[in-house]
């Protein structure tokens, strides 16, 4: 059954050179406990979906629409002042790529971690932080640490207390937004097995933006690939790494290098189009391989294959 659903989701941002086309008619369905990593190039619009679904949004917005359904209902057609209230952190919450740009460095961590239940649940200080300091070894990080400012910890215990910090409501749904990038390599394992003790032990379903594809296929069920505002190709994780069907993603899978290969690794010709000039049908031919005329002047549909969708002419 289908527990989170976006349908037509759109995010352009005004510009004096015209409208940025970050997230442009978006659409994907996950059911509960599921995971969903979306990978892309830079600047190809992973995190304005994660900051369309939660509602996080700068002031110059110049379309912003679509249908977003948590367990049935369009949260999309929500007030504002609701969403915020009933929602956001409640039902849905994000942990962000910088941990230190999440924590306020003037205040001690338990309390950083406890303020939502203070001020959403009405729950005393000395209680809240009780609670935050009992999320702190469920996370990996000893009760006392929470007497600690964020200066006085290494990053992956920060990265451990802003996840704290989004689990701390018990929320349905959690955007991580690239949470290993700043960490390095013996600590983002550790990260990744701490999300998936979470989506084991809480069920929780996920939405996981990242570059490393080999992280997705560690914790994710479904992948989407992401270009220029759009998903190219989305499915199986499985299915998709191991037989990619949309050139992009075959480019952007062999651009991986091996440990144990002589194979070298392929590139990806040209760059990213810009968001406010895109090019005429489909916005990966000019550094298609396999174009035809077909693909420079008409835009192609989702095309279904194997339970995966591809916007590709080759598979009409």
């Amino acid at each position: 059954m289908t527990f989170l659903e976006v349908k037509n989701l759109k995010l352009h941002y005004l510009t004096q050179r015209g409208a940025v086309r970050a997230v442009d008619n978006i659409s994907f369905k996950l059911e509960k406990g599921e995971t969903l990593g979306i990978v892309g190039e830079s600047g190809c619009g992973k995190s304005s979906t994660a900051n369309a679904i939660i509602r996080i949004l700068p002031e110059n917005i110049e379309k912003y629409e679509g249908n977003v359904f948590l367990d049935g209902k369009d949260i999309m057609k929500m007030k504002y002042n609701d969403f915020r209230r009933n929602i956001r952190w409640k039902k849905i919450a994000i942990i962000f790529q910088g941990a230190m740009n999440s924590l306020n460095p003037v205040l001690k961590t338990g309390f950083q971690v406890a303020e939502p239940l203070i001020i959403h649940n009405n729950i005393k200080k000395k209680e809240a932080i009780k609670k935050a300091s009992e999320l702190f070894i469920k996370v990996g990080l000893p009760p006392e640490f929470t007497e600690r400012y964020p200066h006085e910890m290494s990053g992956g215990m920060k990265q451990r207390v802003v996840i704290a910090m989004a689990l701390i409501l018990n929320p349905e749904i959690l955007i991580l937004d690239e949470p290993t990038s700043a960490l390095d390599v013996s600590i983002q394992a550790q990260i990744m097995n701490l999300m998936k003790y979470i989506k084991r032990e809480m069920n929780v379903t996920m939405l996981f933006i990242t570059h490393d594809i080999a992280l997705a296929s560690d914790l994710c069920d479904k992948i989407a690939v992401m270009y220029a505002g759009e998903i190219s190709e989305i499915g199986k994780i499985e299915s998709v790494l191991e037989d990619p069907k949309h050139p992009y993603t075959q480019k952007l899978i062999a651009s991986i290098p091996f440990l144990r290969s002589e194979k070298i690794p392929d590139f990806i010709p040209g760059e990213p189009p810009d968001l406010v000039d895109m090019p005429k049908g489909c916005r990966f031919h000019p550094r298609c391989t396999f174009v035809m005329e077909k693909c420079r002047y008409d835009e192609p549909p989702y095309f279904e294959l194997d339970e995966r969708k591809i916007k590709c002419w080759l598979y009409e």
